[in-house]
């Protein structure tokens, strides 16, 4: 991870360098154009177009978004909810809640709606990761502003980044790092320490509360990397020296993150609905070795064909750097390490970071190629403490992009400083930039059309068949794949209709198997049933057992409405809304056309 000048290279290492606006505006106009331009198809339409690859985490994140505003306006626990999963509720504290964004920009969610704030939110999460990282590479580590803008504009449009911009508003806040590494670097500063801890703690507060996964990583990495360079022969006098204030400002830090948080971290180890581990299988989310010297489908080398599909969904495809930029990284490594000594401590630590965390990246057992091997790697040791078993192993190459963006920066600023004598080098070196970034350059995310939330909805017709916080359930039940109810709901919030629940829900609870969590909840009759129907387009044998169990779920949700939408938006594969209704005709009677959608309503028990 990034290191200060004053901690990586000594406290005069990289004199004042005066501002050059133009620079400076140059990498500001890169930063927002890419974000821009990454986000472009959700821009034509944002209510009506949606992201095609991960629809479903789109309308999970609109609708946390939703549900923020409403409990903050509402003095409601933001991080408890029984909206969904009726009766159980959800544990908000162990699922990426984003509570800081929905907290700040709930007033744009209810003057906009949750579909175009998330957008807002994702294209800034990308300018700002750039422009943080372009700040702190260019006021503390760098002298060139060429240096800064390649490293800042790789790391936040990084391969991995690219894909995360696929819905997920955690993972694209890499400005978090940038963040988190001043004020962590601040912490040897003698007489600021209680005051630098402070602020230390409350950005710990931050970045928990929108990507506690991401903290984890982010604090592994600088532990890994400030032990390397504190070992280093160079560097171990004047880590001896600033580690007693190093150590009093952690520890202000850890008091005041651990109070900002104590009742966030409870929740998450001690609370309802708890789980440990997580729904999701480490070894389906490991990164394929081979996926390191392969290409993203989101880039200028993907739109030519040398994308792969190597990663378990284009969303997760956080290493794929290309063979030409490993190859550029290693020669930056060595021509560091041999025209620059003054930053050699630095270069080791980051170094030894990325092989580390490129190895735990391929998860507890080896994959190459798309092939499963018996070989057991080290993060097989780790899968199985805490913490660490709720983290998904291929994300941890997105602390190697860092590093390689870092190690990128580091080289153009000494070869600014030291320009090669000879017009071949030069040409070399930026022919070698060329080949290994332009295949890299993104694309576009994938967009398409998405069913409107119903008139029954937007009307605020639910209103005449559901009670002041009644439960209503759209078909097929709301589940990662098919995530409407959440929609529904995230709209009827935003727009200060009122609050109707759901059962199920696209969440992380407890319910999988040896204790882990899994996505949703227990399946039950009903709708295992509907689900199979939609799917499968064929209507299940009905019969008065399943008609008994069918309308017993419906009762133990207290479900008072079944409705069902001309069109279900979400799933990976087409839905037949005709089979689903003849199901539920099947199951509860014939419904009403209400609006734009079939309506059945509950009988009592």
């Amino acid at each position: 991870m990034p290191s200060s000048p004053s901690l990586a290279t000594g406290p005069t290492s990289v004199p004042a360098v005066p501002r050059d606006r133009r620079a400076d505006l140059i990498a500001a106009l890169l930063a927002i154009g890419l974000a821009v331009w990454v986000t472009s198809g959700l821009w034509r339409d944002p209510n009506h177009r949606a992201i095609t690859v991960n629809s479903s985490d789109q309308a999970l994140f609109e609708w946390l978004l939703a549900f923020g505003g409403h409990a903050l306006t509402h003095g409601e626990n933001p991080l408890l909810t029984y909206l969904i999963n009726v009766p159980d509720g959800v544990n908000l504290a162990v699922n990426t809640s984003i509570t800081v964004y929905a907290a700040v920009f709930a007033p744009l969610t209810y003057l906009i709606g949750p579909p175009a704030a998330f957008l807002v939110i994702l294209t800034l999460n990308l300018a700002a990761t750039a422009l943080a990282w372009y700040w702190l590479l260019s006021r503390h580590l760098l002298r060139s502003r060429l240096a800064a803008t390649v490293g800042a504009l790789f790391i936040a449009y990084s391969p991995g980044m690219v894909s995360h911009a696929n819905a997920h508003l955690n993972w694209t806040a890499g400005w978090l790092v940038p963040l988190l590494a001043w004020r962590l670097f601040a912490l040897r500063r003698p007489r600021h320490w209680l005051r630098d801890g402070i602020l230390l703690g409350v950005a710990v507060a931050v970045g928990f509360s929108i990507a506690a996964e991401g903290l984890f990583f982010t604090a592994l990495a600088f532990a890994l990397f400030l032990a390397v360079w504190a070992l280093h022969p160079s560097r171990r006098a004047q880590a001896r020296e600033a580690l007693p204030t190093f150590l009093r400002g952690l520890a202000v830090t850890a008091l005041t993150a651990g109070a900002l948080l104590a009742y966030p971290l409870w929740l998450h180890f001690a609370g309802p609905q708890r789980f440990h581990g997580t729904g999701f299988d480490p070894l389906v989310h490991s990164e394929d070795v081979a996926a390191y010297w392969a290409y993203p489908r989101r880039s200028l080398a993907g739109e030519a064909g040398f994308g792969t599909s190597l990663a378990p969904n284009p969303t997760e495809e956080n290493s794929f750097f290309g063979a030409p930029l490993l190859l550029l990284t290693a020669v930056c490594v060595g021509f560091l390490w041999w025209r620059d000594r003054a930053r050699r401590a630095t270069v080791w630590g980051l170094a030894v970071t990325a092989v580390v965390f490129a190895v735990l990246s391929w998860g507890p057992r080896m994959r190459f190629d798309g092939q499963r091997t018996d070989r057991s790697l080290p993060f097989r040791l780790l899968d199985n403490l805490p913490v660490v078993n709720a983290a998904l192993p291929s994300r941890l190459a997105l602390v190697v992009a860092v590093v390689l963006g870092l190690l990128l920066a580091y080289t153009v600023d000494r070869l600014r400083a030291q320009p090669p004598r000879r017009r071949a080098a030069t040409a070399a070196w930026a022919l070698g930039f060329a080949a290994a970034l332009v295949p890299l350059l993104p694309t576009p995310l994938l967009t398409s059309v998405r069913e409107p939330v119903p008139a029954f909805i937007t009307s605020g017709t639910w209103k005449r068949y559901v009670s002041p916080g009644g439960v209503l359930t759209p078909l097929p039940l709301t589940v990662d794949l098919t995530p409407d109810g959440q929609r529904w709901q995230a709209y009827a919030l935003a727009d200060r209709q009122g609050e109707f629940r759901i059962p199920a829900g696209f969440f992380l609870g407890p319910g999988g198997p040896d204790g882990r969590g899994r996505i949703g909840p227990v399946p039950r009759t009903f709708d295992s049933l509907m689900f199979e129907a939609g799917r499968d387009g064929l209507v299940p044998i009905v019969t008065e057992g399943s008609i008994r169990e069918s309308l017993a779920d419906l009762h133990y949700w207290k479900v008072e409405v079944v409705v069902l939408p001309d069109q279900v938006h979400g799933a990976k594969f087409d839905i037949d809304e005709d089979a689903l209704r003849r199901t539920a005709t099947a199951l509860l009677g014939p419904p009403e056309r209400v609006d734009d959608v079939w309506l059945w309503k509950v009988p009592p028990p």
